[in-house]
């Protein structure tokens, strides 16, 4: 079975495009500017044009499209979006309004030379259009990791982890991370993603647990995995395949020192919720100390833990690191029940 897994972070979009016939090593990859970045390059080349923007499509990653914005209306211009659109800046829309934001019902209530920007993580025809240049029809079937912090008109820091908290008390297997048509209600980039790629089967993960499965090409045994991403860094402790704790930080608001400390207080057990979300992470939570251990680090800015006291790898599985998140998806379709061979076998 052929499949599309598409990682999307803050800085990148990676693309894996699996093929049972050929050995992983020689399947179709791409690492492309990230969706939030694209769109938000949009806003800034109206803004450049000195034209209003408007906004349509869905909830997407913001992070670039929100600083986009706000960098529009600070230069005297106008930012229309329609609701599903403005989710992407707030879950609640009356603080998109108080950013300076006019909420519409429709894209035809903005003014007729408004750059239109279509919000959406998930661009299906785009990559199709790139992958016919070489021959190389579209999956039917789409796998796409992206963080969701979930709809929540309260702190999302305490609402995501909650969720994450949750996901590791079911088990903290690669299939209690991933969804294939049981999506939450509160998840609502994910369902977005989804929607976009109907009618193809479509499966979501989170990019954080989608980059630590990606690291383990076996289940036995026990290991801390650390991603570090352009936005946020994920610590994972994994025992027989399972994550048993975890922690989640702002990446800007980490060094090697910093992770040292927090990957000793992640095996030892010692490492508190209260202890990362004070110093402005989303938190912590250990479901079983598994003493120390292989530490394992990928990411894009997997450099920082190069100054670490602890012994550590830098795995690449199957030879590309960038791929992590996609090779994790993989093993997610196959807990799922996918047609997608057993890790030894790839």
């Amino acid at each position: 079975m052929r499949l599309i897994a598409i990682d999307i972070g803050m800085g990148t979009q990676d693309v894996l495009v699996y093929d049972p016939e050929r050995r992983m090593e020689n399947c179709t990859k791409l690492v492309l500017p990230s969706p939030t970045l694209l769109k938000a390059s949009a806003v800034r080349r109206a803004r450049a044009l000195g034209r209003d923007v408007v906004l349509t499509g869905g909830v997407m990653g913001g992070g670039h499209i929100t600083r986009a914005v706000r960098e529009h209306i600070e230069a005297g211009l106008r930012v229309y979006a329609t609701r599903d659109a403005a989710l992407t800046l707030k879950d609640d829309l009356r603080r998109v309004e108080r950013m300076g934001v006019r909420l519409i019902e429709h894209e035809d209530e903005a003014p007729e030379d408004a750059v239109a920007v279509e919000l959406r993580d998930l661009d299906l025809p785009m990559l199709e259009r790139m992958l016919l240049c070489v021959d190389e029809p579209l999956p039917e079937v789409v796998a796409v990791a992206v963080q969701d912090h979930g709809f929540s008109l309260s702190s999302n820091r305490v609402f995501r982890f909650e969720h994450l908290r949750r996901t590791l008390e079911r088990g903290g297997r690669i299939e209690h991370f991933a969804y294939m048509g049981n999506v939450p209600e509160h998840l609502t980039r994910m369902r977005q993603v989804c929607a976009d790629a109907a009618p193809r089967r479509c499966l979501v993960m989170d990019t954080g647990p989608a980059a630590i499965f990606g690291c383990l090409t076996e289940e036995e045994g026990s290991c801390v995995v650390v991603n570090v991403g352009n936005g946020h860094t994920l610590g994972a402790a994994v025992c027989d395949g399972r994550v048993v704790g975890l922690f989640e930080h702002h990446t800007r608001l980490v060094d090697a020192r910093k992770l040292d400390a927090l990957i000793e207080g992640l095996w030892s057990g010692t490492l508190t919720h209260e202890q990362v979300f004070e110093e402005g992470g989303h938190g912590a939570y250990v479901k079983e100390p598994i003493g120390e251990t292989r530490v394992l680090v990928t990411g894009p800015n997997r450099h920082i833990m190069r100054g670490s006291s602890l012994s550590v790898s830098f795995p690449a599985p199957f030879g590309d690191m960038m791929l992590t998140g996609c090779f994790g998806l993989l093993f997610a379709a196959r807990a799922l029940g996918l047609d997608v061979p057993d890790t030894t076998d790839l």
